[in-house]
């Protein structure tokens, strides 16, 4: 199942999105190795703005000259396209840079302004909506909880929460709406064990085209993802995974999902189904099973249910749970020894040089976890594959959400050579 789009009402060519304040081109030094250049002859214009706006989330705030330079446009025709980014709203002038030599250098940065989108999380427990701006910052939340998901569940809070979120904004936010995005774990239904929901409770999802509904719902474009990938989306777009060009990526949630950043784009696979990473292999204390099984959330829960404590913090407060003391522990190693073997089967066959490991836990705990991934991989047998480092992720708890929100965002503002070959007018 591919990553899908109902049609609706195209966004402006001016509605954008943008991230956090990053490292200069100084600082980073020959990190500029980007995979980026420009094309100053003819066309691609469209290409060429939306490489300008990468490099200025990337690196916060540059200067046209530093632009000029990274991407090998003129300094002419990159002002002509950082002047009318400016004047689309998509790009604000900063503070000039003062002392030196000549007129003050003038640098630009995202404006978070720019443009906004809608992301939809329908999780195993609840459903949570979000209205996002350029630079990946949550303006407005709404959020239900449910023992288990139905599609009537999740139907019924996107009709309450989407117009309540939208009359929050003002006429001129509206109109910079790039879309909604949606993730979901495909194949819902398939899950009713686990989550502990009746039989046939959730039969629903296997006919329901949740796309188009929620398009009936908000008059938006709308794009539909797994999860994890939408979470691997979200640090792609917004993290600090932005200096890799290629990445592996893990999220813990009560499952474990995954999604992969190829050639500095996500990559989706022909079914939408890349970096199913849950239902790779790992060995476990009765044999080996699939990785799901061992590095997901619900097995933390039972262990501490097993113990006779209250494990409802790992739900109700994924930013700060209480202290599991053993159980934690076991599961931390039990997870770690797991997430190590799989990601020697994965780099035997994508080169990657970097995993990220992210899941809806404390920022503690994910760098426990990287650490003790890190000390794993150093026991297995890795002859003939290149060094791999585990990194913690930067966004969290909220990955599946943001990264819903960033969908349409990179579709219309991100750096894609498909677009080559959808717009080839000159240069302004």
């Amino acid at each position: 199942m591919k990553p899908t789009e109902s049609r609706a009402p195209r966004p402006r060519r001016d509605d954008a999105g943008t991230a956090d304040q990053k490292p200069t081109p100084a600082e980073t030094g020959s990190r500029a190795e980007l995979p980026l250049s420009g094309a100053d002859q003819s066309g691609v214009r469209l290409y060429n703005e939306r490489l300008v706006l990468s490099l200025v989330r990337r690196f916060g705030q540059l200067s046209k000259i530093e632009v000029a330079r990274m991407t090998g446009l003129s300094v002419q025709s990159t002002s002509t396209i950082m002047n009318r980014l400016g004047d689309e709203g998509l790009l604000r002038r900063e503070a000039p840079l003062r002392g030196r030599v000549g007129q003050p250098t003038v640098p630009v940065s995202i404006d978070p302004e720019g443009a906004f989108a809608f992301g939809l999380k329908i999780g195993r427990r609840s459903s949570e909506l979000v209205l996002v701006d350029f630079v990946g910052a949550i303006r407005h939340r709404a959020t239900v909880e449910y023992a288990y998901p139905t599609p009537e569940a999740a139907l019924a809070f996107a009709a309450s929460a989407l117009p309540e979120l939208t009359a929050r904004l003002d006429a001129r936010q509206k109109a910079r709406l790039a879309g909604l995005g949606v993730a979901l774990p495909f194949q819902l239904w398939s899950w009713s064990d686990e989550i502990g929901a009746p039989a046939g409770a959730m039969d629903g999802w296997r006919s329901l085209d949740i796309g188009e509904e929620i398009g009936r719902l908000c008059g938006l474009s709308v794009t539909v993802c797994n999860d994890a990938t939408s979470a691997c989306a979200a640090e792609y777009y917004f993290g600090d995974a932005w200096r890799e060009r290629d990445f592996l990526y893990f999220f813990l949630g009560e499952f474990l999902g995954g999604g992969l950043v190829i050639n500095g784009s996500l990559y989706f696979g022909r079914s939408g189904n890349a970096a199913a990473v849950g239902s790779m292999p790992a060995p476990g204390p009765q044999g080996v099973t699939q990785l799901i099984h061992l590095a997901s959330l619900y097995q933390l829960q039972r262990r501490v249910e097993r113990a006779g404590a209250d494990p409802s913090s790992i739900w109700l407060a994924p930013q700060a749970w209480a202290d599991f003391g053993e159980p934690l522990r076991a599961w931390l190693d039990e997870a770690a020894r797991a997430l190590a073997y799989a990601i020697v089967s994965a780099i035997s066959v994508i080169d990657v040089a970097t995993v990220v490991i992210d899941g809806a836990m404390p920022a503690p705990v994910r760098q426990t976890l990287c650490h003790l991934v890190a000390a794993e991989l150093e026991k297995l047998d890795r002859r003939g594959l290149s060094d791999v480092r585990a990194l913690p992720g930067a966004i969290g708890p909220d990955a599946p959400a943001i990264g819903a929100a960033a969908l349409p965002l990179i579709k219309n503002f991100a750096r894609d050579r498909d677009v080559l070959f959808k717009e080839t007018s000159a240069e302004g």
